[in-house]
């Protein structure tokens, strides 16, 4: 007598998630909220590259600072690994690229690409300049003062020129309206939002600046598209306005909108914080200065690269970036982390890994002349396909900006100890600004 044959039962993957901190979780928690940095710093150095923790707002989470491991992050298909969630797109809008993922992501971050690489970022190198020119004229001498203000305006109105093209009022008030919804949105970014904004509380006064904020573009908007010269206008805006998705649709306004806030939100704060560490570490370092000072007045830009990047490794502005597990278990590495957590890359750990920058403490832009950054281990613009859209003009505006100021003026160095780190809530800043003295160049 035959037997009916069998049925094998489906094989199930068991979660195997990297050890958890042996410390009350809710003391992980707190010290998150209060000192994020300084939290991971700790307990990576007693945990290792790779633990698993419970925080506030992105709740359970594997976080790792293991350039393998990096590496496999952002080579993974972004139909397994989502953005993290919740993200700036909270803050920024449904239209931004924050808020996509998978194929939405892709075809929209080919769009959003063209004006942000090759001939495009060169045609932008006047307005840093001249941009530059126009801040340091008002420059003290002989009399210390915090630059980080300063590069907050340079990088502002540098993006606002390239992305709207001309100055008006609506600039004008952009102007005066982006850096307090930068300044609000940071703070709020890091901690649990309200399911709506709530009058006369901090989310109600940044929906306020939201709704002031789309009124001007929508005159903004309006003004450009009837302009007799739409279609050979080279701004943001306008390239924005005239692209179209591979079915011959055009973004939306919402779409446009939030796009554009994006760039303005996150294009010149976190620029403008790396700006004010590299004069925060240079005036420590007299033999980088005088480097960077000889270089200035000829055409080179070696090591004034080199010097940004190792700013960026030694300052880093963005601690942390994250994806989201959407499939039934993603394995990493040796782990096999479940769907619905979190995996955060923590930047500033990565940056200072012995075993990939030695002497990771020292400032030393002579380790990246000897060699290009590691693509897994350097990475203050991200890594994969949600690599900043907007990292080779930042890099561009660094350098412009920074040999505008070495040849108008003498800076002056300094033995006192390093700025103190401060959080904006999502950027990192010197505590006092990065402070110097500088004398106008004859």
């Amino acid at each position: 007598m035959s037997q009916a044959p069998t049925v094998d039962a489906p094989i199930t993957i068991e979660p195997k998630l990297p050890p958890t901190p042996g410390v009350p979780n809710a003391l992980v928690k707190v010290g998150y909220m209060v000192a994020r940095r300084q939290t991971t710093d700790w307990l990576t150095r007693r945990y290792g590259r790779c633990f698993t923790v419970r925080i506030p707002v992105f709740g359970e989470t594997v976080m790792i600072s293991d350039p393998a491991l990096t590496k496999q992050i952002f080579t993974t298909s972004p139909e397994v690994l989502y953005n993290i969630q919740p993200n700036l797109s909270r803050l920024l809008g449904p239209g931004s690229v924050f808020a996509l993922d998978g194929v939405e992501h892709r075809v929209r971050r080919k769009l959003l690409t063209p004006p942000f690489h090759g001939k495009s970022i060169k045609g932008y190198e006047q307005i840093v300049e001249e941009e530059t020119l126009r801040e340091i004229a008002t420059w003290p001498q002989g009399r210390e003062f915090a630059t980080l203000e300063p590069m907050m305006h340079i990088t502002l109105n540098i993006i606002l020129r390239a992305i709207f093209g001309a100055d008006g009022a609506e600039l004008q008030r952009l102007r005066d309206l982006i850096p307090r919804w930068v300044t609000l949105g940071s703070r709020l970014a890091v901690l649990p939002a309200p399911t709506r904004p709530i009058p006369r509380t901090p989310w109600g006064k940044l929906a306020e600046y939201r709704r002031e904020y789309e009124g001007l573009v929508d005159t903004l908007i309006q003004r450009a598209q009837q302009d007799p010269h739409f279609e050979e206008r080279t701004d943001v805006l306008s390239l924005f306005l005239r692209s179209t998705y591979e079915d011959g649709s055009p973004m939306t306004r919402r779409e446009v909108g939030d796009e554009l806030l994006t760039l303005l939100a996150a294009g010149h704060e976190t620029t403008a914080s790396t700006l004010g560490w590299a004069f925060e570490r240079i005036s420590r370092h007299p033999e980088v200065l005088r480097r960077l000072v000889a270089e200035a007045d000829t055409d080179d830009n070696s090591y004034r690269q080199a010097t940004i990047f190792e700013v960026q490794r030694n300052r880093t502005v963005i601690d942390s970036i994250g994806r989201h597990v959407e499939v039934p278990i993603y394995e990493l590495g040796e782990w096999r982390v479940p769907q619905g957590y979190s995996i955060m890359v923590s930047l500033n750990q990565l940056h200072e890994n012995p075993e990939m920058f030695p002497d990771p403490e020292r400032f030393d832009p002579q380790r990246f002349l000897d060699a290009k950054p590691n693509t897994y281990a350097w990475v203050p613009f991200g890594g994969g396909t949600r690599r900043c859209i907007g990292a080779a003009f930042a890099n561009m505006e660094m350098d412009i900006v920074l040999r505008t100021v070495l040849r108008h003026f003498t800076i002056a160095t300094t033995t006192a100890p390093g700025e103190k780190w401060h959080s904006r809530g999502v950027a990192f800043t010197p505590k006092k600004g990065g402070r110097v003295v500088v004398y106008r160049r004859s």
